[in-house]
């Protein structure tokens, strides 16, 4: 291996690295605020990039009638709710069944008159039917069980991973898909060539993280998910809605998801199962953050992304089976290095 071929593994991996940070900021925040390990966070990145190379098409993606399938009965169901004189925030449920769903189905209405071809209202198109999907898979699933066991949540979780899986094999069929890049420049540097692609994922990746650092910092919103990550009991007790943390952080793992899809899609060809190993590698990060340190699964990921990209060169036939291997002594050095405590602490 020559200084240019390590370069261009490098520069692999930090691509790769940082969509894995993505997803395992993603898992990290959902598990902290609802103690769900979202297993289907993978699926979210393939439903991403598979709406929108649908679009490309010319088509409406399957995972439009989904959301509608699933904004009818939750819907539904928060109206049984109030009318039963439970506590319900109609203004959010409004939002995920409906505002986003109609707007969706609006722009893809109008947008092959007033923008044919345009990339980047089909990528908001795929944003708008993406995001909804994590609270309301959050509101018809997870909700119901909010105080069940960590290991009741996670066989939920794994239902859905395959549920999801399924679908995307209907909806999509079992040929890959590929998008247009963002961008089409390429940059020659110390005689590595580098894809304008390749800039456009790190660049957002770099400003989604900040996004979200100073969400959580500056606002109130972010404040209040971060005190029910802490704290659960006690963030209720303050009177912060913790269902409606929920929603949130769904939300936004939904969101991360969609983005994701739309930065891979035109990286590499994307089926309808892709979405399972990288969201398991974005899992391999966030276990080495203990699923919780935000700064140390983005290190993580990128030792994942590097680890990938170098072990391809070396043993290509391993390569999966190498990185998931790293998760093995993590466990074991947290393991030996963390106290004995009940599950549910």
């Amino acid at each position: 291996m020559d200084l240019q071929i390590a370069l261009f593994l490098g520069q692999d991996g930090l691509v790769n690295g940082a969509v894995y940070g993505l997803l395992a900021l993603a898992l990290v925040l959902v598990f902290s605020v609802t103690r769900v390990i979202f297993i289907p966070q993978g699926e979210l990145v393939a439903l991403g990039a598979l709406s929108l190379a649908m679009l490309q098409s010319g088509k409406i993606p399957a995972t439009y009638w989904l959301l509608v399938a699933l904004a009818a009965p939750a819907l539904a169901l928060e109206i049984w709710r109030w009318q039963r004189g439970q506590l319900v925030d109609l203004r959010s449920t409004l939002v995920w069944t409906v505002l986003f769903p109609s707007a969706a189905g609006l722009l893809m209405l109008v947008q092959p008159r007033l923008w044919p071809g345009s990339l980047g209202v089909q990528s908001l198109v795929t944003v708008l039917m993406v995001t909804p999907l994590g609270p309301l898979l959050y509101r018809l699933a997870y909700r119901p069980l909010a105080d069940a066991t960590i290991l009741v949540l996670l066989i939920v979780s794994v239902a859905l991973h395959g549920i999801l899986v399924g679908l995307g094999l209907w909806f999509f069929g079992a040929e890959g898909w590929r998008t247009p890049p963002f961008s089409e420049a390429r940059f020659d540097w110390a005689g590595v060539s580098v894809s304008g692609q390749s800039l456009v994922v790190v660049a957002t990746v770099v400003m989604l993280v900040l996004l979200m650092f100073l969400f959580f910092e500056r606002s109130i919103i972010g404040k209040a998910l971060r005190a029910t990550a802490m704290n659960r009991v006690g963030a209720r007790l303050m009177g912060i809605p913790t269902g409606l943390a929920g929603d949130l952080s769904f939300a936004l793992a939904a969101l991360i998801g969609a983005i994701s899809g739309l930065l891979i899609a035109p990286i590499t060809t994307v089926y309808y199962d892709t979405g399972f190993l990288i969201g398991l590698k974005g899992f391999v990060a966030a276990i080495i953050g203990g699923l919780a340190s935000y700064p140390v699964a983005l290190l993580g990921a990128l030792v994942v992304g590097l680890l990938e990209a170098f072990s391809s060169f070396w043993a290509s036939a391993f390569k999966e089976v190498i990185v998931f291997t790293l998760i093995v002594p993590v466990l074991l050095w947290r393991s030996l290095n963390s106290p004995v405590i009940e599950d549910e602490e």
